[in-house]
């Protein structure tokens, strides 16, 4: 395990895309240098909202004239990557969770997520929180 992770390690370090998906807060190694490998540049999509749906992030909709249906995540795309994103999802909400009772400051991102427990239930805000994380990772990837 460990001379697989200082194999994947030296990748990321001659990856510029695997550099700037590390400064994503729920965004490791091993899901950096996935996401690499899949898709190459995040930033090669139109918009953060594409590259979410890519890997199956979204909600599917049910539109029609002004109304709109947002039902369950797609679940279409790269299943590895979406699990990855879950996980790491689920590992930011648990730290802006114990932040929170411990009373120290959190940053925007945990505050929202941390709001839209409150909202729904853990799986859903962690799924959520996955969709906003892609779509970070898309964004400061351009």
């Amino acid at each position: 395990m460990a001379q697989l992770e200082t194999q994947l390690a030296d990748i990321a370090k001659h990856s510029p895309a695997c550099q700037v998906l590390l400064t994503v807060p729920g965004i490791g190694l091993i899901t950096s240098t996935a996401m690499v490998a899949a898709v190459g540049n995040p930033a090669s999509f139109d918009s953060g909202r594409r590259y979410a749906s890519f890997l199956g992030l979204t909600p599917r909709e049910y539109s029609s004239g002004n109304t709109r249906y947002l039902g369950r995540i797609s679940k279409k795309g790269d299943r590895y990557i979406r699990t990855l994103l879950t996980h790491g999802a689920r590992s930011v909400l648990r730290s802006a969770t114990v932040a929170h009772r411990a009373g120290r400051e959190i940053d925007r991102l945990k505050h929202w997520a941390l709001e839209v427990q409150g909202r729904t239930n853990h799986n859903k805000a962690a799924c959520a929180l996955a969709n906003k994380l892609a779509r970070i990772a898309s964004g400061r990837c351009g």
